[in-house]
């Protein structure tokens, strides 16, 4: 006879703010899709400027996420495998970016790679530009794309512990080799997840891409900004540009959902 499952009960007062709260996630969304016009939905959503807005929001997109990666990880691992004096400031100026606003983050990145900024001055005498340009989209999604994925990794090697990795140290294995063939495979979903999310952080940035990139079609005007942009001049394709991005959004979190092994 199968054994049933005891679940803890829950008051019942509990629905309602829970119910309020869902419906204060899908009521936009559904005022939204009321106001899609069906009947040109495929001619808005593939226009030359939209398509060339998606393309560069994506190639960004996995651009930054692979800069999440490269830097992310290494962040990750230091702040849970070591301790150290100031270790608690070094994380909360890591997460930073979590809280701040992005077009703080923006003006932040200005002065410093813009042209009169703290880095950009030598940059642009040797020729270099970044402010204003793809690179400047790059750096912006990895700005605030990144504290995602030290927090979720972060979070899956405190969890996994050490006791596997100190095993292999002890049978002889390098550090190298025991973050490769250790280490890696432990948290593996874990990073996965924190490359999903800085995924979609990064497609949905406006802020800071905004203020340090600025929106020139094809260099700079990824989706969001596309959307903004078109709120004024034909709101029908803002609409129906939204609808994109929020199904690309679902599609990003069914992949990273519980139950799939990733979150």
């Amino acid at each position: 006879m199968a054994r049933r499952e005891r679940h803890v009960g829950l008051p019942g007062w509990i629905f309602v703010p829970a119910a309020l709260g869902a419906a204060l996630v899908l009521l936009p969304l559904a005022g939204m899709v009321s106001r899609v016009d069906w009947s040109g939905f495929w001619s808005l959503v593939t226009s030359d400027s939209a398509l060339t807005a998606l393309w560069l929001s994506l190639r960004t997109s996995a651009t930054a996420t692979l800069l999440c990666l490269v830097l992310g990880v290494p962040m990750a691992l230091v702040l849970a495998r070591t301790s150290f004096r100031g270790q608690g400031i070094v994380r909360s100026l890591v997460l930073l970016p979590l809280v701040l606003p992005p077009v703080v983050g923006g003006i932040a990145l200005l002065y410093t790679f813009g042209r009169r900024g703290l880095v950009g001055e030598q940059l642009d005498a040797i020729g270099v530009q970044v402010a204003f340009s793809t690179v400047a989209v790059v750096l912006a999604q990895t700005f605030v794309a990144l504290p995602f994925l030290v927090v979720s990794l972060e979070g899956s090697l405190r969890t996994a512990g050490e006791r596997y990795e100190a095993v292999a140290a002890s049978l002889g294995a390098r550090p190298t080799t025991v973050f490769r063939r250790v280490t890696l495979p432990l948290v593996l979903p874990g990073l996965v997840s924190g490359a999903v999310l800085s995924f979609a952080r990064a497609l949905g940035e406006f802020g800071a891409t905004i203020t340090f990139a600025g929106s020139l079609e094809g260099t700079t005007r990824t989706l969001p900004l596309y959307v903004y942009n078109l709120r004024v001049t034909d709101p029908d394709a803002a609409v129906a540009m939204s609808l994109v991005l929020v199904v690309v959004a679902v599609l990003v979190i069914a992949f990273a959902r519980p139950g799939r092994g990733v979150l």
